[in-house]
């Protein structure tokens, strides 16, 4: 590939950074979190002022495990207001460059290729990147920092491990800084892509550093890590060809929603909790016109006791509730035990287009055509006026958690 110049910009502190602004406070002197106090001690903190963080303070941990002797600021997340911020900071991306040289990362990170846009502003990376650091302070109050490199993975480096020690907040790495930059770092975990898990089975071969990796006999690595033992290596040795105008489409594509309960379910509670979910998931099928012949449950015990994991094939194709709901109490009837439960997953696979609808010859014709006429029906009202405006009278009972659902996005409040 030809030489690329790679921008990774990342919103600092992201959502105790929002809620300072929203407040008028100062994220460098305000002992601000964000974490929904009322779920109890256990709940994990999403996110700590720049002002905690120089406390050594992490950015993850739960709320019984902060020090006592702050004054703490609890913000319930509000995660409407934190997607709206994300793509107000995109939208100001596209005003200076194209979608195509985009890549949203995550909610408060994105890769840009500034490649084309250097001899058009007339800016050298840094002065380019800051820039739009520039822009994004002075339009929305935020900060961010941004690593620079020749790809991904040496521009997220430079942002993971130098940026935060640079006064403009803007580091850069290139090939040619591999050998001081990049192999003297350990552990091994700093590096993206490298978890504590991949970081051990590593060390287990004697690699401590990236040098060890970049050196380390190729066939050997293939041979225990498979093709992500090649591209660790490659990573490594500064290369990284993914390019950020290739859009991936997966094979073959499924739905799947889970839930932490707030607090231990008995075994004979959780269906309730289980027809709730496969409403919401079969809603979605609909919606996307897709059919499953593949359904999935996953059961996680209270106090690490272990749990299930699970999944049917069904007789044909199907986007119907009942049915669905039938197959995952099948499973979950076969392997619950009598333990406390306290994470709920579920999944449609193998999923098809719906191109006309599917009739079973075993079953009254009339009435799956009746039936499946009145799911559409409802689901029009759900669409169109929230998935609170019809629900099970079981909504009701202390034990549902799907209005608690409805109002949240990714599991925290809206």
């Amino acid at each position: 590939m030809a030489e690329r110049v790679i921008a990774v910009i990342d919103l600092k502190s992201f959502y105790s950074y929002v809620e300072c602004v929203d407040r008028g406070l100062d994220p460098f002197t305000t002992p601000l979190i964000v974490a929904d106090k009322e779920r109890g001690p256990n709940t994990i903190v999403m996110s700590v002022t720049p002002y905690l963080k120089s406390f050594g303070i992490p950015s993850v941990l739960r709320v019984k495990e902060l020090p006592k002797k702050f004054n703490y600021i609890f913000a319930t997340p509000r995660m409407t207001r934190y997607v709206e911020k994300s793509a107000q900071i995109v939208a100001l991306f596209m005003r200076y460059f194209a979608k195509e040289d985009i890549h949203v990362y995550s909610i408060d990170e994105s890769f840009i290729d500034m490649t084309s846009y250097l001899k058009y502003y007339d800016k050298t990376p840094v002065e380019l990147v800051q820039m739009i650091i520039d822009a994004i302070k002075d339009e929305t109050g935020l900060m961010a920092t941004a690593g620079i490199g020749d790809n991904f993975f040496l521009a997220k480096v430079a942002l993971d491990i130098y940026a935060k020690h640079e006064k403009t907040g803007i580091a850069t790495m290139h090939k040619e800084d591999v050998p001081t930059k990049l192999w003297p770092i350990t552990p091994l975990s700093k590096i993206w892509g490298i978890g504590s898990r991949l970081e051990r089975r590593l060390n287990s071969y004697s690699i401590f550093t990236v040098q060890d990796l970049a050196f380390s006999n190729r066939d050997f690595i293939k041979a225990k890590l498979g093709i992500i033992g090649e591209q660790l290596i490659d990573h490594a040795n500064g290369i990284d060809e993914s390019d950020i105008h290739e859009n991936y489409v997966p094979k073959e594509t499924s739905f799947s929603l889970g839930q932490t309960l707030i607090r231990d379910y008995t075994k004979d509670e959780v269906p309730l909790l289980l027809r709730e979910m496969v409403d919401d998931l079969s809603l979605r099928l609909r919606n996307e016109e897709k059919l499953t012949s593949v359904v999935s449950l996953g059961v996680a015990y209270a106090k690490l006791q272990g749990g299930f994991s699970r999944q049917m094939t069904l007789l044909g194709a199907t986007d119907e509730s009942e049915k669905l709901l039938e197959a995952i109490m099948e499973i979950y009837n076969k392997h619950i035990q009598d333990i406390p439960i306290r994470q709920l997953y579920i999944s449609f696979g193998k999923l098809t287009s719906r191109r006309s609808q599917q009739l079973n010859i075993f079953e009254d014709t009339e009435k799956q055509v009746k039936n499946h006429n009145l799911q559409l029906a409802v689901d029009k009202l759900h669409n169109r006026y929230g998935k609170d405006i019809i629900t099970r009278a079981s909504a009701l009972l202390d034990e549902s958690t799907v209005k608690m659902r409805h109002g949240q996005i990714g599991g925290h409040r809206k």
